[in-house]
């Protein structure tokens, strides 16, 4: 960005009209969010709920669970925070059910990667979305089907890499 200012190829009052700042204030709450989930105890307390209902399941559909929940937060709010807030719930989870947690790890930074429907949930998408003129609809008709593919994908290639 501040090469973009230095070079001239934009001014600095046409970069301060791009920025979204609902969204940059968004992003910042809700990695205030995940810190007070975690330090507060309730990542932990969601964690045991979490093995309670989800008690017998298989742990591959879990994985799956987790990446589609992933994906969809991270399409309203931004990965870091998605990352930030689930991460220790499902490393929690994984000790609890007595298996490794990397895969459901995994299966959360890949979820909360793959924001493709939304400009929301990154960055690069906001600044894309306020500079480029797109709509709403313009990243959710093109991001949508790659976001189901990626699911369907990780939902078999997660348990296979970091095996239960």
């Amino acid at each position: 960005a501040v090469f973009v200012l230095l070079t001239g190829c934009i001014d600095p009052s046409e970069a301060y009209q791009s920025v979204e700042w609902k969204v940059l204030f968004l992003i910042i709450g809700m990695l205030g969010l995940g810190q007070a989930l975690q330090y507060s105890g309730v990542a932990d307390l969601l964690a045991i709920k979490v093995v309670e209902t989800t008690h017998g399941m298989d742990p591959r559909i879990l994985i799956s669970l987790l990446y589609l929940l992933s994906a969809i937060l991270t399409e309203m709010v931004s990965n870091n925070a998605v990352a930030a807030l689930l991460t220790p719930l499902v490393i929690i989870v994984g000790i609890q059910l007595g298996v490794d947690p990397k895969p459901f790890i995994a299966a959360v930074m890949f979820g909360s990667s793959a924001s493709f429907a939304t400009p929301i949930g990154y960055q690069t998408n906001t600044f894309v979305y306020g500079a480029g003129g797109y709509k709403f609809g313009d990243f959710f008709r093109a991001g949508f089907p790659l976001a189901v593919i990626l699911w369907i994908v990780a939902s078999i290639l997660i348990p296979v890499i970091w095996p239960l």
